[in-house]
Order: C-alpha cells, then sequence, then structure tokens
C-alpha cells in the first residue's frame, strides 16, 4: 500500500467540503490546519516539505481563496 502524497489528502479535504488554513510557511514546508467543513474546530495538521505541496498551496493562505 502507497502512502497518500500532501496534495491527494489536502484535495481530498477539499474535494469532501472541508477546509484548510496554511498556519506557518517557510521557503521549504508548510504546516497546514485541516478544519471541520464549517471552518470551525482543527481535526488535524499536516507539515509537510514536498515540493508538489508547497506549488500547489503556492501563495494560498486557505482553501477557501
Amino acid at each position: 500500500m502507497t502512502k497518500d502524497s500532501a496534495v491527494e489528502v489536502l484535495s481530498r479535504w477539499s474535494d469532501s467540503g472541508a477546509v484548510w488554513w496554511v498556519l506557518r510557511r517557510t521557503p521549504t514546508s508548510v504546516t497546514v490546519s485541516l478544519r471541520r467543513c464549517d471552518g470551525g474546530e482543527e481535526v488535524d495538521r499536516l507539515t509537510s516539505s514536498d515540493p508538489a505541496l508547497l506549488a500547489w498551496i503556492g501563495d494560498r493562505a486557505s482553501s477557501e481563496e
């Protein structure tokens, strides 16, 4: 079994109607808060230095942009 990429995780999260927010961004990593559909309670956090994820998020601060 293969582990899902960080991009797949965030894509699936957004596709299900939930929201993510960037909490911390550096040139080489990002920490993202995974939140309920209403943007409320944090469910989990994802920290990654995957270049594909950094490119996919770009300058966005959240999935709502």
